[in-house]
Parts: C-alpha cells; sequence; structure tokens
C-alpha cells in the first residue's frame, strides 16, 4: 500500500512497515494522506452463484437462522432482506462452475424484475428457492434499482410493460440526480428519507432490529454479516480477538409518525454507540464532535494527525463528514 502525504513522498503501509499508518488509514476518509495504488488478495472467480432462498418467520427465528449462516464457514455469500420486523427471506451462496440449466436466472438483464422484488416472491408464496446466477450479475443484483430506493424515484419501474420497454435505462446515475436536485428538494430529501448502514455486533442483532423500528421504520432492510478485526484504527471491536459484526441498511422513506431527521439519528446513532456499534461515514452523521469520538477509536489516528503534520493540510475526519460540524 503507498500513501503520499504532507511532504509529497510515498510510504509504504503494511502490518509489518508504517504499521501505524497502514492501521490508521481505514475509515480516515481522506485525512491522513491519498492512497495511490494498493495490493489486494484476489480469489479465484467463477461462473455462477448456486444461491439459495429460505423465507424466515419471527424476528427470533431469522436472527437465529441469519447468525447461523453467518457462522458457517462453507457460505461464500450471506444475505438478508427484512420485509417487516417478522418476515425475512435469508440468501445463502457458493460460487460454482456447475449449473442446473432450468434454474439459471440471469437477474442482470434489464427486463428482470428487481432482485429485492424477486427476492420477496419467495417469502409471498413461503417457499424455499434454489437458483444459479451468473456471478457478474449476482454482484450486481442490487445495483439496478438501487436496492430498493428506485422505487421511490421511478414507482412505476418495476411494471413489467416499463421494465420490458425502457429498463435498459436504468439506473440514473446518483451523481446526476444530486446535480440536478436543487437545494431546497436536497433539504426535503433530507427530512423525508434516510439512507444509514450501522455496524453492530451480531450478538446484537434482535435489538438492533427493534431499535431500527422504533426510530425510523423503514423496510425492506438489508442484512450483511461482517468479521471486524480486533486491531488498531479507528473501528475495531471492544475486545482482544475479531468478532462477527452485521451491517444494518436502512434505505427509504420512514414510516414513524412526525419523523424528524436530526432527532431520531442521533437517537439511532445513541443505541450504536451504546452497543460499541459503528456508523458508516458516507451515511449522514448527526453526532457532535464528542459523540463521534465515543463511537471511534481516535487514539492512533489523533497520534499521527500530530506526527505528520496533518492538521494544517486536512480536516479532522469528524469536520469533513458530520452535518453538526458544517452547520
Amino acid at each position: 500500500m503507498s500513501w503520499s502525504w504532507l511532504t509529497g513522498s510515498f510510504v509504504r503501509c503494511t502490518p509489518s512497515e508504517n504499521s501505524d499508518l497502514f492501521y490508521a488509514v481505514p475509515w480516515s476518509c481522506g485525512t491522513l494522506g491519498f492512497l495511490v495504488a494498493a495490493e489486494i488478495r484476489i480469489i479465484p472467480a467463477k461462473k455462477y452463484v448456486k444461491l439459495r432462498f429460505e423465507p424466515v418467520q419471527g424476528l427470533e427465528a431469522i436472527c437465529a437462522k441469519f447468525t447461523h449462516e453467518s457462522q458457517r464457514q462453507e457460505n461464500h455469500f450471506v444475505e438478508g432482506l427484512l420485509y417487516s420486523l417478522d418476515e425475512a427471506v435469508i440468501m445463502t451462496g457458493v460460487m460454482t462452475d456447475e449449473v442446473e440449466p432450468d434454474k439459471l436466472n440471469s437477474i442482470g438483464n434489464y427486463y428482470k424484475p428487481w432482485f429485492f422484488k424477486h427476492v420477496e416472491n419467495y417469502l409471498k408464496t413461503n417457499r424455499e428457492g434454489l437458483e444459479y446466477i451468473p456471478l457478474r450479475h449476482y454482484y450486481h443484483r442490487h445495483t439496478r434499482s438501487i436496492f430498493w430506493e428506485l422505487q421511490d424515484i421511478i414507482p412505476f419501474g418495476n411494471n413489467p410493460i416499463f421494465r420490458y420497454l425502457f429498463g435498459w435505462m436504468v439506473p440514473p446515475k446518483i451523481s446526476l440526480l444530486k446535480l440536478t436536485q436543487g437545494e431546497t428538494l436536497r433539504k426535503l430529501y433530507e427530512q423525508h428519507h434516510v439512507v444509514q448502514d450501522m455496524l453492530v455486533p451480531m450478538k446484537c442483532l434482535q435489538q438492533a432490529l427493534h431499535t431500527f423500528q422504533n426510530d425510523i421504520h423503514v423496510y425492506p432492510i438489508w442484512l450483511c454479516p461482517f468479521i471486524l478485526p480486533s486491531q488498531p484504527g479507528l473501528v475495531h471491536p471492544k475486545g482482544n480477538e475479531a468478532e462477527l459484526y452485521i451491517d444494518i441498511g436502512a434505505y427509504g422513506e420512514p414510516r414513524v409518525k412526525h419523523f424528524e431527521a436530526r432527532s431520531c439519528m442521533r437517537q439511532l446513532e445513541k443505541f450504536v454507540r451504546s452497543v460499541h456499534g459503528f456508523q458508516m461515514l458516507y451515511a449522514d452523521c448527526y453526532m457532535n464532535r464528542e459523540e463521534f469520538w465515543e463511537m471511534f477509536d481516535g487514539s492512533l489516528y489523533h497520534k499521527l494527525r500530530e506526527k505528520l503534520g496533518c492538521q494544517d493540510a486536512f480536516p479532522e475526519v469528524y469536520d469533513k463528514i458530520c452535518k453538526a460540524a458544517r452547520h
């Protein structure tokens, strides 16, 4: 991993070489330096994902099933879509080069239903399923519908006639939507819409889903397991060992009465801090500075900011991403 900082020099960072910088850079949002090259580990790809769909009823059963599948090493992919507090479809997949032709589903074709709608059919019919999905299509399964955001932008977008005639036109570029929305529409959107991802310990999943329901009430909810390693830096488990976390993604229009973005999101952020969870920094953040550094471990980050003279070159990460710092 190579970095350029205030002096213009290039620095290679690994777990054993310039390790402080290696561990401090993730989540720092370009406030310690610029990433100019990276070495990543890859694994051989296969042609298809053999994906199993299982509808699950009842919150306790959903959490137990999702935790169990997330812990199984043989699963290459685990994902859950929660359609209400007690209805979900849990998907597990493995890569394969073999396919049963009658179960091949090229979900990325423009005329196909949006993936989350296709998955919901397994819930509505209360049946399990097995499909083989081309690998590229699987990785882009939520792209065409921007997860489920596009249903708010184009309410008729999943209509079979629209899909067949105009499905090739979607999704619109997010940058274009932001460019054309204007400040008034942006503020209106912020007050009536949430785009949030929170990392919480898997052991707190049931409590977290109740909190999401009470504070914002947005469905579907995206569930994705995440192994959080124990290492220095802004984000790590409370203990000294890696821990299984879950990314809870909430995107859409809140259905709680009298939703007010700032107060409702601050309540949700407070819960995430209380269970030693973390808010994704690309989402709207309403924490004050003290609360932010209660959530994130800034000890190594601030040490390097001072050592490298970053205060004169880059804003602190809180000032760069938090709404509270910009108002």
